[in-house]
């Protein structure tokens, strides 16, 4: 017999054994700091609420489905939502029944929150999320790549097929300093100019707590934005700072001539490897100088490619900048309120720290 119901501490192990299988595609048994990470994520954490638990999908004893659920507080304009954040979701297809995920997904999705929402959705899952009603976001559900150095990126995508060739990089670091010098001012498709950005911004380096007001200034420009008080986004900027597979947290602020702050940035760097932006911040209008004044900040500090995650807002400063767009992971919501539904289809705060990417599940030691 099948049952659904609230994660519970005994629960961990058999999780694990899913999650490392699944998403690691490793062979039992799961490493210790995954039970640790699972435990500290979805019965710990801060943004985990009684109302909305993880739930796991029981059958004849066995733990065969998991879906993880975070509450976290949002406002559309001036009314208070709670948001259900979904996550790792995942089946034992070859054990559970056939129907299991979309049982799991519908309990998951039939909670006391005002709505729910995922930025990592499967193409499988996507189609259970819209068999149940919720509506894709694509706006929301491409990444976008810029090359800043082409030759480290060059010796980093043929090292990940012939691991010897990392031992090129400081060939690539000399090809690309030579490459700057020797171009012109033209924004190209290969790499950044000697001064990729001629806009009068200032980038300097953040503490948490100046990073947290920003982000809270940055976002009440959108109809539906975070609901948090300072204290918790810093501490969402805590949490998502350690993520060891995609190298060091990277913090700035971007500050125009009068040393006024119109933005920041936060990414994580893998030196001659890719510069993954967990946030981009910026006041209306000054998209572009701080999508420069962050590709130029990764470039010097060594990155080959930038790769974040889109949002309308920053649709028009992408134009003619040279990114790529695609696919990776879908956006969705989840509301029985139109008027939620319609808001986050474009006057939304969300991804980021407003997502899944917080999670040290994603580029911590299991990552």
């Amino acid at each position: 017999m099948a049952e659904i119901r609230a994660l519970r501490e005994e629960d961990i192990p058999a999780v694990a054994g899913l999650f490392h299988g699944i998403f690691r595609r490793g062979e039992p048994p799961p490493p210790g700091v995954l039970l640790d990470d699972l435990r500290a994520v979805y019965l710990e954490d801060t943004a985990v609420d009684p109302q909305l638990p993880s739930l796991v999908h029981v059958e004849d004893g066995h733990i065969r489905g998991f879906i993880g659920r975070h509450a976290l507080p949002m406002v559309l304009n001036d009314r208070p939502l709670r948001m259900a954040l979904c996550s790792s979701i995942m089946v034992d297809h070859a054990k559970a029944g056939p129907l299991a995920g979309a049982k799991l997904l519908k309990s998951a999705l039939g909670g006391p929150q005002d709505l729910s929402f995922t930025d990592t959705a499967s193409d499988v899952s996507l189609r259970m999320w819209r068999g149940l009603g919720a509506a894709a976001l694509p706006q929301y559900s491409l990444d976008w790549i810029r090359v800043v150095n082409p030759a480290a990126a060059l010796a980093d995508a043929a090292a990940h097929r012939l691991p010897f060739l990392r031992h090129a990089a400081p060939l690539a670091r000399f090809a690309d300093r030579r490459f700057r010098r020797n171009r012109g001012e033209a924004v190209r498709w290969s790499g950044m100019g000697p001064t990729p950005s001629r806009n009068g911004t200032v980038t300097r380096p953040l503490d948490v707590e100046e990073f947290a007001a920003i982000f809270d200034t940055c976002t009440r420009r959108f109809a539906f934005r975070p609901g948090w008080p300072p204290e918790a986004i810093a501490a969402f900027v805590r949490k998502a700072m350690p993520k060891p597979s995609f190298g060091e947290a990277v913090i700035g602020g971007v500050f125009d001539r009068r040393e006024t702050p119109i933005g920041a940035f936060f990414y994580h760097l893998r030196r001659q490897s890719t510069a993954r932006v967990l946030q981009l911040l910026a006041l209306p209008g000054q998209e572009g100088p701080v999508l420069d004044a962050t590709l130029a900040d990764a470039a010097a500090r060594g990155a080959s490619t930038v790769r974040g995650r889109m949002q309308p807002a920053l649709m028009e400063a992408m134009l003619g900048r040279r990114l790529a767009l695609f696919h990776a992971s879908a956006s969705i919501i989840h509301s029985r309120d139109p008027a939620i539904t319609a808001a986050c289809a474009g006057d939304a705060c969300l991804g980021g720290l407003v997502g899944e990417q917080w999670s040290r599940l994603i580029g911590g030691e299991t990552g």
